[in-house]
């Protein structure tokens, strides 16, 4: 049995070296995170549950990224994708305000080393309202992708361009409607400000990754009442679109490969 043993020890070696030498290559081959979801509900009680008998409770759902083998970036990640990050406001904040109904997100990529998560809240005050926010993470650094770590800067205003391009055809429809509809006590001063409207270099950090490309998102923050007269907002460009723009060495480099 001890000769037989002494057979085992240099194939053991072997074995401890291939697993050494394929840990880093798994490591760097995680692609991906995982995202637990989790819920939270506010429950509200005393005067406001008595008055408002249908909006005693609220919901927030956040994602909870696991599986991110680097502890410092994985800490980056969860803090970039927290509740109170989001909107700048903290949880005490909004079991402590009444407006909040529902707080919630969808993912719209993750994979590649990239996570795109979409956040939305609504609530009530004197009016129905809501907010929405995208985050692009470059998973192997824990930071807010830019347009200036996805684009060649020198393009940009190029890019800027295009984009805009297909803002003011949306922007055009709109203001055609906003003048046809006489209902509309306040058609001039919403014509007005849609013709300021412009999509520029600083508005490029606006967008969503996903499999099919890069939407670029803007909005004329108009008041809830005239809301309907904002245009889409959202503008998606193919990789092979935005080839000539894209920076082969960054997070977007691979999909133009």
């Amino acid at each position: 049995m001890i000769k037989n043993a002494s057979h085992l020890v240099p194939r053991a070696m072997l074995l401890l070296v291939a697993f050494a030498v394929l840990l880093p290559a798994q490591i760097h081959s995680q692609s991906k995170a995982t995202i637990i979801r989790k819920r939270i509900v506010i429950v509200r009680s005393g005067k406001f549950a008595k008055d408002f008998p249908d909006r005693t409770r609220a919901t927030i759902s956040y994602p909870l990224v696991t599986r991110v083998s680097n502890p410092a970036i994985l800490s980056k990640v969860r803090s970039l994708l927290s509740v109170a990050n989001i909107f700048e406001t903290s949880l005490k904040e909004y079991r402590e305000n009444n407006w909040l109904d529902e707080f919630d997100y969808v993912v719209n990529y993750n994979d590649n080393n990239i996570l795109d998560v979409t956040f939305t809240q609504s609530g009530m005050a004197a009016y129905p309202d809501s907010q929405s926010r995208t985050i692009s993470i470059d998973l192997r650094t824990g930071s807010v992708i830019k347009a200036r770590d996805v684009f060649v800067v020198a393009k940009l205003t190029e890019l800027a361009r295009l984009v805009d391009a297909k803002l003011q055809k949306d922007t055009a429809e709109v203001i055609l409607a906003a003048k046809a509809d006489r209902q509309l006590t306040e058609a001039s001063s919403i014509v007005e400000a849609l013709e300021e409207v412009k999509f520029e270099v600083k508005d490029l950090d606006d967008f969503s990754i996903n499999k099919d490309g890069v939407t670029f998102l803007y909005e004329v923050g108009f008041p809830h009442a005239h809301r309907a007269f904002e245009p889409g907002g959202h503008y998606l460009f193919s990789y092979s679109k935005l080839k000539p723009f894209i920076n082969p060495n960054g997070p977007l480099g691979q999909f133009i490969k």
